[in-house]
């Protein structure tokens, strides 16, 4: 592959064997998620791995069977136009190190803020009198969907704030590109960029903190476009300013990356 760094072409590589075993293997995904996505802490289905190994997944069906493309198109592209000249400059473990950490700064927010909204609804029940123990079982049987006590106890609203989070799954590369994407701007501020559907060069220095607010403003609101964790991008983008502002600082010292 020509125009991209050794580092860069392997993590595309790694994200696309497990997008196309995803659609060998079949079930819709199922299986592949269920192994590698990243689920909920205290959900029976998370595995530690899934740490690491959700940042090389993406969604491949959507609802009706359909294959989907964009995820892991879009993502791919970006790792590819923002991770290549990172990776020229830092050298290849500086790059993985960058990589790798923002994917985990975003698992970390992302995760951290499903925290609070799953216990904000379990001290609630735990008050009504049930016992968190059970609950938890409970949910990891799947048997609340016969039991209306909950229903009763935390309204509509308070069992989906229990219930989506415990069973919901993170998958894609979207906040390590996050982190790349902002230590591109960083470095290379007065590049131009454009998005498809608005075809007006702007500098990075401008693009992406756009960007950043587009997601924030999508994260802290009901509007969204289909089922994008914002917050995740968010978090990536945190992890990749903090590492990119203290090398750009320390550059010349004694604290630099060796």
């Amino acid at each position: 592959m020509r125009g991209i760094s050794d580092t860069v072409k392997h993590i595309i590589i790694i994200n696309v064997i497990f997008w196309v075993a995803t659609l060998l293997i079949g079930n819709k995904g199922d299986f592949m998620e269920g192994l590698f996505a990243m689920h909920f802490p205290l959900n029976d289905g998370f595995k530690p791995w899934q740490i690491i190994t959700h940042m090389f997944m993406h969604a491949s069906y959507q609802e009706g069977g359909g294959i989907v493309f964009y995820h892991i198109l879009f993502n791919m592209f970006g790792v590819w136009m923002f991770g290549t000249p990172l990776e020229q400059m830092w050298g290849k473990k500086k790059f993985v190190f960058f990589y790798i950490s923002a994917g985990l700064g975003s698992l970390l927010l992302y995760t951290g803020i499903l925290y609070f909204q799953f216990t904000s609804a379990l001290d609630t029940l735990i008050a009504a009198g049930f016992e968190r123990a059970e609950i938890l079982e409970t949910l990891n049987s799947g048997d609340y969907m016969y039991d209306t006590r909950w229903l009763n106890t935390l309204g509509e609203e308070g069992v989906a704030e229990l219930l989506q989070p415990f069973n919901g799954i993170m998958l894609g590369a979207s906040g390590a590109l996050y982190g790349v994407l902002v230590a591109f701007a960083m470095t290379f501020p007065n590049t131009p960029l454009m998005l498809i559907f608005l075809p007006i060069p702007i500098k990075a220095k401008y693009f992406v903190p756009g960007v950043l607010c587009i997601d924030l403003f999508f994260g802290l609101t009901s509007y969204s476009i289909g089922p994008i964790a914002h917050f995740a991008h968010i978090g990536g983008a945190i992890a990749g300013f903090i590492m990119a502002y203290y090398w750009k600082k320390n550059s010349f010292n004694n604290t630099r990356w060796n």
